[in-house]
């Protein structure tokens, strides 16, 4: 059974004040791997990975980035990528590749030996209905951000939500909606109500449901928000530590091992 997202906030399973939970792909991938490829398409391996950078950083959840796999599959799979474009439609191109059974078993697989060897909480993070669906119209060809408005977030959060079901015997503590937009232009400000499909599912499964923005993390229907490390925190020995409810980092790729581990001391 998932530990609650309260129990991690109140009782920081690494034993400090604070819990942190710690976004280490790029510094890992760094670090651990030498700038090598992290293996998405090995399950074993990339447990094996995450394991070693968890047992560095010992964040107080194991963070689990989905829509990370997905891009992978994108960029190594040109029939997945093509079948995206077979129709123009707004949203065809998302409703597409979460239909993929493939790319979903490799996600459940994944998720799974994830869940089955970290000792510690499980956040998944996926990215949110908006982006998804702008990553995707993006990508097909079939148009740009400027095509896209609020009342198509909804639809999207449909197709999401139906994928998640094949989620649903996972021990997950929470499922984190990533709307950051690397893009050009602008995304749609979308209100929570209109990821109701998704809540509706996390809620049936007592998942935590969360929107990580730039600023911060959103914990939709509470009010204990997590506070944002900056990037600066692990470049400098000089830079204090952020409070809050609880706090999540993103380590960046050229931290310096040595200033990451006095840094994340800090963080008691």
């Amino acid at each position: 059974m998932a530990m609650a997202l309260a129990s991690i906030v109140s009782a920081p399973p690494s034993g400090r004040g604070t819990a942190v939970i710690i976004d280490h792909e790029k510094y890992a991938q760094a670090v651990i791997l030498r700038g090598q490829p992290i293996p998405w398409g090995d399950p074993v391996a990339y447990s094996q990975f995450l394991g070693q950078a968890q047992g560095l950083l010992k964040p107080d959840a194991t963070l689990l980035n989905l829509g990370a796999l997905y891009d992978h599959a994108l960029a190594t799979n040109d029939a997945l990528k093509s079948s995206l474009s077979a129709r123009s439609r707004t949203g065809y191109a998302l409703k597409t590749l979460l239909a993929d059974e493939n790319t979903a078993g490799a996600a459940l697989e994944l998720a799974s030996i994830v869940a089955q060897t970290s000792a510690a909480p499980l956040v998944l993070q996926i990215p949110s209905p908006m982006l998804w669906l702008a990553l995707t119209h993006q990508l097909s060809g079939a148009g740009t951000v400027a095509d896209l408005d609020v009342d198509r977030a909804e639809n999207a959060a449909i197709y999401v939500a139906d994928w998640l079901r094949r989620l649903s015997l996972l021990p997950v503590s929470v499922l984190l909606l990533d709307e950051r937009w690397p893009g050009t232009g602008d995304l749609p400000l979308v209100d929570a109500a209109a990821y109701a499909p998704v809540s509706n599912v996390t809620g049936n499964y007592r998942w935590a449901l969360a929107r990580r923005t730039r600023d911060g993390v959103e914990i939709l229907g509470s009010a204990v928000t997590g506070t944002v490390v900056p990037q600066d925190y692990w470049l400098s020995e000089a830079t204090s530590a952020p409070s809050g409810d609880f706090l999540f980092a993103e380590i960046p790729a050229d931290a310096v091992p040595e200033t990451v581990l006095s840094q994340l001391a800090k963080l008691t």
